[in-house]
């Protein structure tokens, strides 16, 4: 077992290769939280990864009940905190990835494009 220094208690090592690679295979190479498809493109795969629905930081185990594939996003998103389960944990990340869509809309979506300037000029 390994020592989380943070929480100063042990937690299981981390997920290795092969359950890594077991993992994205259950679920298809796809993210469980947003569904992006980690085959439909070499960027996408990059961005796959594995996470515990239930935090190591949170005692959560590294069995494949607690393991779901997801993207670097989504497991940003969803952090170190603690659910009760899936089906809660992806409505958090769901959620708060629709603000973030909002806000990056509302940001750049007066920015006219640049076949509206061509049309304007003169």
């Amino acid at each position: 077992m390994a020592f989380n220094i943070m929480t100063m208690s042990r937690v299981a090592a981390p997920v290795t290769r092969a359950e890594r690679r077991r993992i994205l295979e259950l679920d298809h190479y796809c993210c469980r939280y947003c569904g992006l498809d980690g085959r439909a493109s070499f960027e996408n795969a990059l961005v796959l990864s594995v996470d515990s629905v239930k935090p190591r930081a949170h005692k959560g185990k590294k069995d494949p009940s607690n393991l779901v594939a997801c993207c670097r996003p989504c497991n940003m998103i969803k952090g170190t905190r603690a659910y009760k389960n899936f089906e809660g944990a992806k409505k958090h990340v769901l959620a708060y990835r629709e603000e973030l869509r909002a806000a990056w809309e509302g940001k750049f979506i007066h920015y006219a494009q640049p076949s509206e300037i061509a049309e304007q000029e003169p």
